[in-house]
């Protein structure tokens, strides 16, 4: 890579090359999307008098593809305007454009002779030093560089995006035996850093890493379940989050992956491997191969081990019954072992209650999961040259919370082992090696250094820099205040990182009391403040269950008490004498987004999911949320030099619909985010990112934000804001309970009864957060949605 990648060209405008390309063009890279000339014309091309040489028909195929981007679901693109990066184009007009590329991808049909001709055709037109890859998702790499030069071959690998691509982390990257390795590092770390993707080297094997592992435990627990006389439903109750594995556990990921794609990832392997024993196992089953016989494919045809059908009482899902092969309703499976699970903290307590529990499904899950630990140990230095590489590849690749080696590290490594062996099953010899040198696991951490098992004993896991890990500071006994709700860290170089650690990040007491003592350490003792944390999301707001026990009390002095405390911790936060930065991930809601709008400066994740989210539970912005949307509003209407009710408006709906960022791009987009805010797309390095934006502030000569009057738009700008909101009611687009809320909204937004024009403190804008506030805790309607909320997990439209 003597270059940066700034143009690629993606060959194949089906699921993957289009998503493949979308995602390029989330991050800024402009690209070329190609496919093949339709040989006939539609009936729509016909009646506009086109040919079969006219431009839209030749580049029908892209162009489709391009224009679907927008429509599907889960959405590709952060942000719908960035499908203009992608232009569409055809393999016979436009192949000699990709000498104007930095990166050319082939993302056709899995079939190598397809691939191989491709690429000699793509050769004639490459420019020499420019890199070529494969999205393969099992086909040998070597294989599809045969007859290619030796130039060429040194620029060609495997790239093997997970679908979909913008959501899925893991990318394997599959060198072949000419390609230059000094391109494979470079390479690596730019999927990382501008990508955003985890990225592990495989080899040259049959489906690679993930595919490899995942696979062969798909299968396996399908014939163990078959041979216990386990349903469908019982086997993914085993195999999902109480192995640490996602939700959609076995089944439900078959049929999102696709029957008839999983049929081909296993016969790749059957097809390609010598050991007999191995070839066995990746022998599909009878019942798999009717299946896609029989078009039951899954979700993507509507039927696979489930079926979602209508009922007399709405939807309803099925599961099928392996042994009739026809449908029945799903029923609700439990066990001493799930149970145990259930209440367990963390993937590895969840999974050692699960095994020892004692009855069927803890027979099922060990197992299913001793097989597939052997396995793993059985391909290292087969399909990866480290544990590491196999433990991220089932991460990323497959969302299992813990990799294989991980896994075994859970259950005790010796322990497991030993039971193992008693029961038959042949541990490779290195592992018992292993253990005989007196290890005790693969793993390893001091000093919040982590190491791993290697060949020649534990090796220090290099990670970069910019992979700033809370824990691992931690560890390192670098934490300088804590309660139960944060801790304050130090990142070093004079910056303070505040981190979440309450349930679900959701805001109490606790945090507002670390908040105001963070913000008095830095302003004594540090340079500035960071505000992150490594949970699964950032803040998903205020703690509901407290207002809603208040409110039903009807212990309103309290709640002012709550509120006020959030508003001056709020204030605290926003007058801190050192710059700030937050730098939320994921779900960031409520209280979550009013923790960030005192920062000076915002870096979000690409997925970061943005909104205050009040209105779906009967309130409104209490913590400053909307008097900080208020002060923007006047600050942008200043800066224009107009009227301030558009920008009043555009806040009003915002926060009155309750709108959630699809990600960090479309945040900015809505209003969430200023335009000195930032987006990261790896979220392992947005801490580091922060923290580089305190201290580019610090040394910038930074100035604590004084106090602002805010302009606002008073009784008249009120009644505008009220009136498209009983506009909506009479329309039958919101309840009467939405219209209450919308009009405490827009008297505060809009400053209450001021005159228009009016300057007021924030103070003042506060008082009226919080009476309103408090008024909506006061309302029947209010709490059942609150209640609705805790109990369902979403709004209620009463």
């Amino acid at each position: 890579m003597r270059k940066p990648i700034r143009k690629a060209a993606v060959i194949g405008s089906g699921v993957m090359g289009s998503a493949i390309a979308a995602h390029l063009a989330n991050v800024g890279i402009s690209c070329l999307l190609l496919d093949i000339v339709p040989r006939q014309l539609t009936e729509t091309e016909i009646e506009k008098g086109y040919t079969a040489e006219h431009p839209a028909v030749r580049n029908r195929l892209a162009t489709a593809a391009i224009a679907n981007l927008r429509k599907t679901s889960p959405a590709p693109l952060y942000d719908d305007d960035f499908a203009s990066r992608i232009k569409p184009g055809n393999l016979e007009d436009h192949l000699e454009l990709i000498g104007e590329a930095d990166w050319v991808i082939e993302a056709v049909v899995e079939n190598l002779d397809v691939k191989r001709e491709l690429l000699g055709r793509v050769e004639r037109h490459w420019k020499p030093g420019t890199i070529v890859s494969s999205n393969t998702s099992g086909i040998s790499i070597n294989r599809m560089a045969e007859g290619r030069s030796e130039a060429f071959r040194r620029c060609f690998l495997g790239t093997h995006f997970f679908n979909p691509p913008r959501y899925m982390p893991l990318l394997e990257l599959i060198p072949g035996t000419s390609t230059d390795p000094e391109l494979v590092k470079t390479f690596r770390v730019f999927c990382e850093r501008v990508l955003g993707k985890t990225v592990v080297i495989a080899k040259d094997t049959p489906n690679f890493i993930a595919n490899r592992i995942g696979t062969y435990g798909l299968l396996v627990t399908l014939r163990e379940m078959t041979e216990r006389g386990l349903t469908v439903e019982e086997a993914d109750a085993v195999t999902g989050p109480a192995m640490g594995r996602p939700k959609s556990a076995t089944f439900r990921t078959l049929d999102l992956v696709g029957l008839d794609t999983f049929l081909f990832v296993a016969d790749n392997v059957h097809a390609n491997v010598t050991d007999a024993e191995e070839r066995a196992i990746f022998k599909a089953p009878d019942a798999l191969k009717a299946m896609v016989a029989q078009g039951r494919l899954g979700e993507k045809s509507g039927q696979g081990f489930y079926w979602k059908r209508k009922g007399a009482g709405g939807s309803e899902i099925w599961s099928l019954d392996l042994k009739t092969m026809e449908y029945r309703p799903s029923r609700k499976v439990s066990s001493g072992s799930l149970e145990a699970a259930k209440l367990a903290k963390g993937a590895r307590a969840r999974l050692n209650a699960l095994l020892s529990g004692g009855d069927r499904y803890a027979e099922f899950a060990w197992n299913v999961l001793k097989r597939v630990l052997v396995y793993s140990a059985e391909k290292i230095g087969e399909i990866a040259d480290d544990i590491r590489a196999v433990d991220e590849a089932m991460k990323g690749g497959f969302n299992w919370e813990l990799g294989p080696f991980e896994t075994w590290d859970a259950i005790g490594l010796v322990r497991s082992a030993k039971k193992m062996e008693e029961e038959g099953l042949r541990v490779p010899a290195w592992v018992k090696d292993w253990i005989a040198q007196g290890n005790e696991s693969f793993y390893k951490k001091e000093n919040g250094t982590l190491y791993f098992a290697s060949s020649s004993g534990y090796a220090r896991d290099e990670r970069p820099p910019e992979r700033i890990s809370l824990r691992d500071l931690k560890e390192q006994n670098r934490v300088v205040k804590s309660n139960a709700g944060a801790s304050l860290i130090d990142l070093g170089d004079g910056v303070a990182c505040l981190e979440f650690h309450s349930p679900n990040n959701a805001i109490g007491e606790d945090i507002l009391s670390m908040i105001s003592q963070s913000v008095e350490e830095v302003n004594r003792n540090f340079r500035g403040l960071v505000i992150a944390n490594e949970g699964r999301n950032f803040c998903v707001g205020a703690n509901l269950m407290l207002l809603l026990m208040e409110a039903q009390d009807e212990e309103w002095e309290e709640i002012d008490d709550i509120i006020r405390l959030f508003q001056n911790t709020m204030l605290k936060l926003k007058r801190c004498e050192k710059p700030v930065v937050a730098a939320p991930h994921r779900m960031t809601l409520g209280g979550g987004v009013e923790v960030c709008l005192p920062a000076d400066q915002v870096i979000a994740t690409a997925e970061t999911y943005y909104g205050l989210v009040e209105t779906g539970v009967g309130l409104i912005p209490a913590g400053g949320g909307c008097k900080e949307l208020a002060l923007r509003a006047s600050r942008q209407a200043a800066l224009a030099e107009a009227d301030l009710q558009p920008y009043l408006n555009r806040y009003f709906e915002l926060i009155g619909m309750a709108k959630v960022s699809t990600s960090g791009h479309d945040a900015r987009k809505l209003g969430y985010l200023k335009p000195t805010d930032r987006v990261v797309v790896n979220p392992g390095y947005a801490i580091h990112e922060a923290k580089q934006a305190v201290l580019r502030l610090a040394d910038g000569g930074y100035e604590p934000i004084a106090e602002e009057r805010i302009r606002v738009a008073g009784a008249e700008g009120k009644a505008v804001l009220q009136l498209a909101a009983i506009g909506m009611r009479e329309s039958g687009w919101i309840s009467d309970h939405d219209l209450l809320i919308a009009k405490k909204l827009a008297h505060v937004l809009a400053g209450g009864d001021a005159p228009a024009g009016a300057l007021v403190t924030e103070q003042y804008m506060l008082d009226l957060e919080r009476e309103a506030f408090l008024s909506l805790c006061g309302e029947p309607k209010t709490r059942q949605r609150m209640q609705h909320m805790l109990a369902k997990g979403k709004p209620l439209r009463n």
